[in-house]
């Protein structure tokens, strides 16, 4: 294909991806209510949790409006990532090797179910960091909460945690591109265990020690799965080259 065919695809291929989003927007309105609800409960548990007022705060005229399209278009994306996601595969694919679109279908199927599964193990620690950060205000005080930075709270507390679900797959990635060994992986072993254990403190109460080591352990799991997945490969590697060493030997 030539540039402007290349163009061209891209286009389409964006106009299908956004037309898709829009489709998923729209859909997000009708449910953005009902994801409201569901991401306020916190504030709810403050009221019976520390006896004091707790409400969220429209300070603008415009915000709940505003609110309410932020969260429609967030529901679209997620709705609608079926779509978008195999417009870019279908832009991206066609020109890669057999070897490369293994990497590429092998990265995006293990990294999403594992984004997906980090997302929800922070909205299991949400209701409690939320009521952790509330605690400090004095007992006589009302907690005011503007509904703009709580819906920010939760959207960066969610992905932050389902960023650092996907960190093993980028520790293969990189071993399979060569850039680490598995061994070097190992010896940071108890470096990634202390980040862990700290990363998990943050983010959970820390009274609350058992949500610690619940969103803790599948994180450790997951960097040795890595470890173990890098030691394969390595080794495969090294069986490959000695092949080849004794084939040019001969």
């Amino acid at each position: 294909m030539s540039l402007g065919q290349h163009l061209l695809e891209l286009r389409k291929r964006l106009f299908l991806a956004a037309a898709g989003i829009l489709v998923g927007a729209i859909a997000g309105w009708f449910l953005s209510d009902f994801v409201w609800d569901a991401l306020r409960e916190p504030i709810y548990a403050i009221i019976e949790a520390q006896n004091r007022t707790a409400q969220l705060n429209y300070p603008d005229i415009t915000s709940a409006f505003d609110l309410k399209l932020k969260i429609s278009f967030y529901v679209g994306l997620v709705l609608s990532s079926p779509v978008w996601l195999y417009q870019i595969f279908a832009f991206l694919v066609p020109g890669l090797t057999r070897i490369e679109k293994q990497y590429t279908f092998g990265f995006i199927f293990t990294a999403i179910p594992l984004f997906l599964a980090g997302c929800a193990a922070g909205w299991f620690v949400l209701p409690n960091l939320v009521g952790l950060m509330t605690s400090f205000a004095p007992q006589e005080d009302a907690a005011l909460i503007v509904a703009q930075n709580y819906l920010d709270f939760v959207l960066k507390l969610m992905i932050a945690i389902g960023v650092a679900f996907v960190l093993p797959v980028f520790i293969v990635l990189l071993n399979f591109a060569g850039v680490i060994s598995a061994q070097s992986v190992i010896k940071s072993w108890r470096i990634a265990v202390l980040l862990i254990t700290l990363f998990t403190a943050i983010a959970t109460p820390a009274a609350d020690v058992v949500s610690m080591f619940l969103l803790a352990i599948p994180m450790v799991v997951l960097y040795f799965a890595a470890y173990g997945i890098a030691l394969l490969h390595d080794r495969r590697a090294a069986r490959r080259a000695r092949a080849l060493e004794q084939e040019l030997a001969l």
